[in-house]
């Protein structure tokens, strides 16, 4: 730890302004970020999220700062419709299990090794916590005895609700009134909760649900909110840094959070908020819910190397939306090959990187990290230092080496070449490529089946069929899960 690391400066969703980062411990930072539901396959609008998150921690730590990353998997309690407190609804998790034949644990692990596979393709630093929610029902039953108990959340039928009219700073995350709250659930909900915006702490189990413990109120499981709340209490204590995550957890997910955790405290608990923006796809969201979506997996089968789309992300402020497009990605994978040259072709050599003129470039490289995570002009700087006549080659190598702390584009690693495929599956797929042109359903499928007996796995993305080798999770033989 630096023993006076420089000042950083984020935006904080909460205030709505740009404010000097001061940790509750000085030259320590305490980070939460809310990670996946582990119940299908993140695609890369989620791993946009958590590059954002991997920014962060590796900037504090480039800085100097001594960082407790905490970042949480969400294998219960998450609902189909995420502003929907039905006891009835599935759980993604549970739900998926049952069209698999497997147990949710067996889909979980599955989902959860695979999310953490794409997120080392992009060279994400792996959190110092991860922890699972089904590991803290304890906690979180403890978390709502204590709201039940300072009347800030009612019982009926086994079920808890947290009362939003007892909280009066309810809505300061997000700037939502009570009043727009109602629409901004958009479902109907129960007729037992005493006001359409309160949310479940706790849910009564139904009779045929798998997931379900033994509470005070009876079995049941947690609602979505209660969990990260205990969670970031029980890993980075009552008092914490800083809270990430995409713009659509600001409400209701995050708004929730703070009603919880603070509700239960008496006092604010996090710093600073920041939210990322989406990535788009011709402009529109990406998400599971609509299959436009496209794994990091998927990228090498669309001629991209996954560390083109970390130099893509790079290219936009995380609180800019970013559009995904194969123009773009062909530049990322232009930019990032010119960084690799510029390292590759130098001696390493020893060099100081205070002395001038490295020392005005890594001025430059701090001061945009440093003003609320500015990587387009940090970004901006290396390139810069790519092509600079007035350093040599040494220094050029040296100094991108040291950005790249920052950056995570493995630039002393070449570019790698596309992944072999079996003899006589490139045919095959462009015979599937010119039967789906021509809509010859059939033919598609069964050229599908026969690379898949060949180890290879084809899937349609919206820019086309990708492949890869094969990697099914638990399920069917086809390895159809939803």
């Amino acid at each position: 730890m630096a023993e006076n690391p420089p000042q950083v400066r984020l935006h904080n969703s909460l205030t709505r302004r740009t404010e000097p980062l001061v940790p509750t411990e000085p030259g320590r930072v305490g980070i939460y970020t809310c990670g996946s539901t582990v119940y299908k396959y993140a695609h890369i609008g989620n791993l946009r999220t958590y590059l954002f998150g991997d920014l962060l921690h590796r900037t504090l730590e480039y800085l100097g700062y001594e960082v407790r990353y905490v970042k949480n998997i969400t294998d219960v309690g998450h609902m189909r419709n995420d502003d929907h407190d039905s006891i009835g609804g599935p759980d993604k998790v549970e739900e998926a299990a049952a069209l698999a034949g497997r147990t949710p644990a067996e889909i979980a692990d599955f989902y959860t090794a695979a999310w953490l596979e794409d997120e080392a393709l992009l060279n994400i630093l792996p959190a110092d916590v991860m922890p699972r929610a089904t590991d803290h029902i304890d906690e979180m039953i403890a978390l709502t005895e204590t709201l039940l108990r300072k009347g800030l959340a009612y019982e009926v039928d086994g079920t808890i609700y947290y009362d939003v009219s007892a909280f009066p700073d309810y809505g300061k995350l997000s700037g939502q009134r009570i009043e727009e709250l109602h629409a901004g659930h958009r479902v109907e909900v129960e007729s037992d909760k005493h006001d359409p915006a309160d949310f479940a702490l706790w849910k009564r189990a139904g009779e045929h649900r798998l997931m379900k413990w033994p509470s005070p109120w009876g079995d049941g499981f947690p609602g979505w909110h209660i969990e990260c709340s205990a969670m970031s209490l029980k890993h980075l204590g009552e008092r914490f840094d800083i809270h990430t995550g995409g713009i659509d957890l600001k409400f209701p997910h995050h708004e929730d959070e703070i009603a919880q955790s603070e509700g239960a405290l008496g006092h604010p608990v996090v710093g600073t908020w920041l939210h990322g923006e989406f990535l788009t796809m011709a402009d529109a969201k990406m998400a599971k819910s609509t299959g436009n979506v496209i794994r990091v997996a998927d990228l090498a089968g669309l001629g991209h190397e996954p560390l083109a789309f970390r130099h893509l992300a790079l290219s936009a402020h995380y609180r800019s939306k970013l559009d995904f497009t194969a123009d773009a990605m062909h530049a990322a994978a232009s930019g990032l090959a010119r960084l690799r040259r510029a390292v590759a072709s130098a001696p390493d050599e020893p060099v100081d990187l205070a002395s001038e003129p490295m020392a005005s470039y890594r001025a430059r490289f701090i001061g945009a990290i440093a003003e609320d995570l500015g990587m387009p002009a940090a970004l901006a700087v290396a390139h810069e230092v790519a092509s600079a006549n007035a350093l040599s080659d040494a220094q050029r190598r040296a100094l991108l080496r040291d950005f790249d702390r920052v950056l995570g584009l493995s630039l002393d690693a070449p570019s790698p070449g596309p992944a072999a495929l079996p003899d006589g599956a490139t045919k095959l797929l462009e015979r599937r490529a010119a039967a789906r042109a021509a809509r010859d359903w059939a033919t598609s499928d069964a050229l599908r089946d026969e690379l898949a007996a060949m180890g290879v796995e084809v899937r349609d993305t919206p820019e086309g069929q990708v492949s890869a080798p094969s990697n099914r999770p638990p399920g069917r033989a086809d390895g159809t899960t939803t």
